[in-house]
């Protein structure tokens, strides 16, 4: 495999450019005093971007997937423990599946 230095140009360059942004975004909100309600909203941000992301997926894909969604969604909220909630999320979504595919 053969790499062009244009190719190593642009990687680098798209290297800087998402650096100079990461850090931008920290120096900029260094300077920023917030308040109570704003930083009570940011601490919901990381949870509202995943649900965003994978809300989509689970409703456009079949029952097993929808079904181990709503599984994981149980055990995390009942047991506070995602490991746990992923194992049985993967569990119930191999499952389903497999009786789906039994059932067909």
């Amino acid at each position: 495999m053969q790499t062009s230095l244009p190719a190593l140009l642009t990687i680098f360059a798209m290297a800087l450019v998402t650096y100079l942004t990461r850090i931008g975004g920290v120096w900029l909100m260094s300077r920023v005093s917030l308040s109570e309600r704003m930083k009570a909203w940011l601490t919901y941000l990381p949870g509202a971007v995943i649900v965003s992301l994978v809300a989509p997926t689970v409703l456009s894909t079949g029952f097993a997937e929808t079904g181990a969604a709503l599984a994981t969604v149980l055990v995390a909220a009942r047991t506070r423990n995602l490991l746990l909630a992923m194992i049985v999320g993967v569990g119930v979504v191999v499952g389903l599946r497999a009786l789906l595919a039994n059932l067909r």
